[in-house]
């Protein structure tokens, strides 16, 4: 007898970067007999392959992958824009009977399909303007304003993350309410019940392989992908991203290779303990430890042992 897929369920694999969730993910996907939804917020750009560790061609062959490459780097995107996007995917899926596979490490994508979106201003391209004079003036301050209008969402940035730093005045500024009162109160999360799975390791050893695949990046030719995005007229927030900014400043002879190096190790590493951060508060989040583990063989029968996933198919 066949199994089917209970229809309103979606399964997530989060964790932070470089915990090991795509190959592991790519094994689920075709042991399900499903397809990834991606929830990444780089790697909707096309062109931005190695510093965001997209799947490979290879890796995409083996399963159907969605939303990655879907827009150019000079395009903006929003989480408002991605979860209308992501909707009629999971709504197909279910009609042929598949459960959504979503696999990322972008909380702020998970938490607005899993809890709700709030109806963010549109962006004030000439405030924005303001508050970036304002930050060149004295360095710092807009982090130290943010913490004194909203510490809760301070808290949750770090304080060269200028991009979000701004956004976050910006809506302070034209709501008069905090960030994160807003994230709270008004929410429309997409309506099936999502099944969370959480993926940790050891942090120390996390940060080795870390340390590993940055070094593998710029072997891969991280540089000369930088140089060819600068060609297309890319995004601020595309080149904000770990990686990406780091080798900009390199080509502007603003630090050597090694320091280059260095500075996306630590920053990676720094991004991945805001990853665990921004996890640890999301609810219903079934974590298993990885620690020790390599193979995505050995990952995916962890994951099988300490979760319920025959609980996810139903006999017809």
């Amino acid at each position: 007898m066949t199994k089917r897929f209970k229809e309103d369920r979606v399964l997530v694999l989060l964790g932070p970067t470089g915990v090991g969730k795509t190959e592991t993910a790519i094994l689920l996907a075709k042991a399900l007999r499903t397809e990834i939804i991606s929830a990444d917020s780089m790697q909707i750009y096309r062109g931005m392959d190695i510093g965001t560790a997209k799947p490979t061609k290879e890796q995409l062959s083996k399963v159907k992958h969605h939303m990655i490459d879907v827009v150019e780097p000079s395009e903006g995107y929003s989480v408002g824009r991605y979860l209308k996007e992501v909707a009629p995917i999971m709504e197909d899926l279910m009609k042929r009977n598949r459960i959504p596979l979503v696999v990322g490490g972008t909380g702020l994508y998970i938490k607005a399909m899993t809890r709700g979106l709030f109806e963010a201003p549109d962006a004030d391209p000439e405030l924005r303007r303001t508050l970036k004079e304002m930050e060149e003036r004295s360095p710092g301050s807009l982090y130290e304003e943010l913490k004194r209008l909203d510490p809760e969402k301070a808290s949750e940035l770090s304080p060269s993350d200028l991009r979000r730093i701004i956004r976050a005045l910006e809506v302070i500024i034209k709501t008069k309410r905090p960030l994160s009162e807003l994230q709270r109160s008004l929410t429309r999360p997409l309506p099936y019940r999502f099944i969370k799975i959480g993926l940790t390791r050891d942090r120390r050893e996390l940060y080795r392989m870390i340390e590993k695949r940055v070094e593998e990046m710029f072997r891969m030719g991280l540089v000369e992908e930088v140089k060819e995005l600068l060609k297309k007229n890319p995004s601020e927030v595309a080149l904000q991203a770990i990686g990406y900014k780091e080798v900009v400043q390199y080509l502007r002879g603003e630090m050597d290779f090694e320091e280059m190096v260095r500075t996306v190790k630590r920053a990676t590493k720094a991004y991945a303990k805001r990853q665990f951060t921004w996890f640890k508060r999301e609810p219903d989040v079934k974590w298993v430890d990885i620690t020790g583990l390599l193979k995505p063989e050995d990952i995916l029968d962890r994951i099988r042992k300490e979760t319920k996933l025959s609980e996810i198919l139903q006999p017809p």
